[in-house]
This record gives C-alpha cells, structure tokens and sequence, in this order.
C-alpha cells in the first residue's frame, strides 16, 4: 500500500492548533513545522510504509482550474507570510526524511494524489489517502483507505457512501450540482446535498441526468416539479462545475514506484534543519527511531 499524504489539511491543522512560541533564528514561528514534523514522525512509526508521498498546494491564478474559472478559490485569502515559509520549511522537511515531495504550479496537491494513486494501482498497489478533504473520496477504489490521521478516522470503498452519502465515482458529478462554497465552485440554486445525492442514486451519470430531464419530475423529492428547470437553466454551470470538482489523474510526475520507496532520514541534514528552526530533542529523538526502521 501507498501512503498518500495532503499536506496542507497537517500543515493548517498545526498552524491552528499550537501556540507559535517555537521560532527559528531569525525568529519568524515555526510552529506548523513542528506540528507537521511530529505528525509525518508519528505516522511513519505506527505504520511503517514502505511507499509514501507528500502532495503540497502551491496557488497559483494561472493554475489549471483558474484558466477554466477565474473566480475559483477567490474566496480564500493569501496565507500569512508567516505560514508562506513554513510551508517551504515542511517541504524540505520531506526531503530530510527520506519522504518522496510533490508540488505543481499548474495543478493541486488533489491531482498530484490521484495521478499518483493511478499510477500504482496499474502495480497492483492500493492507496491510503492521508487527509481529512472529502473531495479525495472520488479516488476511493475497493481495497483503498480514506484515513484522516489527526482525528483517527479511517473508512474504506464501501463506508464513503454511507459517510458523505453518495459513491466514489459519483463524487465529481455531487459537486457539481451542490456546488462547493469553501473552493468557491458554483452549483445548481436549490440543491443541496440530500438532493443531489438522490439524483446520483438515481442516474448513472451527469450525461444520463440531462439526457432524461423529463423523469426528474416523477422521483420522489422535495421540490422534483421544479428540480428539471433548475437543471436546465444550469447545464453549462454544472458542467464547468465538474471540470473543477473531477481530480485530474494523468499528470506527468515522472516518477516510478523506486522513486516512492520510503528511504531512512539523513540524520545529519536534519539535525541542520532542526538546529536552523530552534526546535529540540524530541523529533530528533524521533528521527532517530525513523532511521532504525526498515525502509521501503
């Protein structure tokens, strides 16, 4: 199994959670560092992957989804200078720990995972998606896990449904009619989660939705009279709206699954890095049990 890690729901998480008294010798806090540190540390001892990798975002307004949508995540202000360099601390960091580090200009941590999934189910290999983002439950396949590890939460193919209330492969098409407020992705007015998961259980797909309208009026919904008009007015929304929601799989990463073998920690260019951002013993301590490890 792969261990595919979102970086930034860690890295927020930390940022958010610990007080930002640990700073480093220039004193800019670094305390979502330490956070992230302790976190991808305590992973790698309570599951010991042989393949992992670590997907961060890098916002771009040229971005791939940007180019389709310009208001995209126009919702969300820039991150702090402060958390700007910690972000890149926690990107070395995975190179100190012998941790495979992706990030894209042009496409998002998401897409990184997902190609990454792809690539080594062709190998016959299943995936951990290390995060808390429900939009990662589109790539669930069967043998696959949904584990967010902070809250220690894990479902498998078969529990997304009964957790977020529509499958995997339909996760694409929700989106799409609910809209997502957080990335700021427009849906279908009128339809919230309850309905667009019924039309999902209903149709096999978004096109087989469209193409027969004229049933939406006889399922058994609040407001069905209504919901084919609504539909209409919103066909090209939606569609666009899929074109953001669906995880682009086929990026070219160039690299193999050698290249994801989890390696020992460079115990000496660690400790440089730990000295540089003032933290102490523990997660040297703890860097020191990583190298003890068998490797991938």
């Amino acid at each position: 199994m792969i261990f595919l890690v979102d970086a930034s729901v860690y890295v927020f998480r930390a940022y958010h959670s610990m007080l930002p008294d640990m700073r480093d010798r220039d004193g800019n806090p670094m305390h979502a560092v330490f956070g992230f540190a302790r976190f991808l540390g305590d992973l790698i001892e309570r599951v010991r992957p042989s393949h992992i990798a670590v997907a961060f975002d890098q916002r771009r307004a040229d971005s791939y989804r940007n180019r389709i949508y310009p208001a995209y995540k126009a919702n969300r202000e820039r991150a702090p200078a402060d958390l700007a360099l910690q972000f890149e601390r926690c990107r070395e960091l995975c190179r100190h720990l012998g941790i495979a580090m992706f990030v894209d200009p042009e496409y998002e941590a998401d897409d990184i995972i997902g190609t990454l999934a792809r690539q080594m189910r062709t190998q016959g290999m299943r995936a951990a998606y290390i995060t808390r983002d429900k939009d990662l439950a589109q790539l669930m396949r069967d043998g696959d896990v949904f584990w967010d590890f902070g809250a220690r939460s894990q479902f498998g193919y078969h529990d997304i449904e009964r957790h977020f209330g529509v499958a995997p492969e339909r996760f694409a098409d929700y989106l799409a009619l609910t809209g997502d407020d957080v990335d700021n992705i427009p849906g279908v007015p009128g339809i919230g989660h309850r309905t667009a998961a019924s039309l999902m259980k209903a149709f096999a797909t978004l096109e087989e939705l469209y193409d027969d309208l004229g049933s939406v009026a006889q399922l058994r919904l609040r407001g069905a009279a209504s919901l084919a008009q609504k539909l209409t007015e919103h066909r090209e929304s939606v569609y666009r709206s899929r074109l953001l929601t669906r995880i682009a799989c086929d990026l070219q990463l160039g690299v193999g699954a050698e290249g994801l073998r989890r390696r020992a920690p460079d115990m000496r260019s660690l400790g440089g890095l730990y000295d540089q951002l003032g933290f102490g013993p523990f997660l040297r301590r703890q860097g020191e049990r990583l190298a003890q490890l068998p490797v991938g």
